[in-house]
């Protein structure tokens, strides 16, 4: 690699060129990327997407007149410790807010490129262009700014606040939710039977400990495995499986983490296993309470379904384990 002090100008416009012509390509991978999703953010990037083209014209028609035809084959990539792009476009469904923070982040870069390649050449009106790029550069910002005051109306607004409400919770709320109703209701009979049929909070950790990893292992490579986000939009399954997988071992070790008080105390058996309960009672009222707010299911419903369901189980794991 080449350090920046050492380009010469050509290899200074060169690399601008390249530049100009690789970030015109991501803000239109972006631009597709949003199509479906965001339709009147995927314009603003086109339309960036053609300012970029612009440039690299003006840039390329400076290099012709100085240098001629012929661009030498060096990019920011050939270039020491300089204009680093993280591969975030080759992602899909992607955020939006996640977009817009990437763009930012290239055109500040961009912006102290042009200042430090306009300080280093010696033809003026190679600076004179640099430093205008790196003005323009600067007001992208500005641009981008008006531009979405153009294009997003709050009708628009509206509709894209949706869209990224709807993509949390496939993302995220869904494959969480599921991690968390499995972890707290599928666990409760092994937990409670154990204890129930031991007697010992040590052993009876040690049962729930296992059933909750377990759990969470299993949860975390079924969501991983099951749909790879391609066609439903539901983001990386990786992500989505770690999100399972925690909030299912999460689930729990909530109501397993109270058969830690120590056996030698005096009703150490019926103090965890009171505060367990009361744990148990916590996480059947929290998943309730984001099924109606995050699935759109009625509030009552939710706490029938799931505490219902709950009470159930745990009745079952303490008649196995008093049997």
């Amino acid at each position: 690699m080449k350090k920046f002090a050492d380009l010469t100008e050509r290899e200074v416009l060169a690399v601008a060129i390249a530049s100009e012509e690789e970030d015109s390509r991501i803000y239109m991978s972006f631009a597709e990327d949003l199509a479906e999703r965001y339709p009147e953010s995927a314009k603003l990037f086109e339309q960036m997407a053609e300012e970029e083209k612009g440039h690299r014209h003006m840039l390329l028609e400076m290099y012709e007149q100085r240098f001629g035809q012929n661009l030498p084959p060096i990019r920011r990539d050939n270039v020491k410790g300089f204009l680093r792009r993280r591969p975030i476009w080759l992602t899909k469904n992607l955020s939006l807010e996640t977009i817009r923070k990437e763009a930012a982040t290239m055109e500040f870069e961009a912006e102290r490129f042009y200042i430090k390649a306009a300080e280093q050449t010696q033809d003026v009106g190679v600076r004179r262009l640099l430093a205008d790029l790196a003005e323009a550069e600067k007001g992208h910002e500005h641009v981008a700014a008006k531009l979405t005051d153009e294009i997003l109306t709050p009708d628009v607004r509206e509709e894209e606040d949706r869209t990224r409400r709807r993509v949390f919770v496939l993302q995220y709320v869904q494959p969480g939710l599921a991690g968390l109703m499995d972890g707290s209701v599928s666990t409760l009979a092994p937990l409670f039977a154990a204890a129930f049929a031991t007697h010992q909070n040590s052993q009876t950790f040690l049962v729930g400990l296992a059933a909750s990893i377990g759990a969470g292992i299993s949860m975390g490579f079924a969501e991983a495995l099951s749909d790879d986000g391609s066609l439903t939009g539901r983001g990386s399954p990786w992500l989505r499986g770690l999100t399972c997988g925690l909030m299912t071992a999460l689930g729990g070790l909530g109501h397993t983490m109270p058969y830690l008080v120590p056996d030698r105390w005096a009703n150490a058996f019926w103090i965890a296993t009171a505060i367990a309960g009361i744990v148990v009672f916590v996480e059947l009222w929290a998943i309730a309470y984001i099924r109606a707010r995050y699935m759109d299911t009625p509030f009552l419903q939710a706490v029938f379904q799931i505490v219902l369901g709950g009470v159930i189980v745990l009745g079952v794991g303490i008649l196995i384990g008093a049997a």
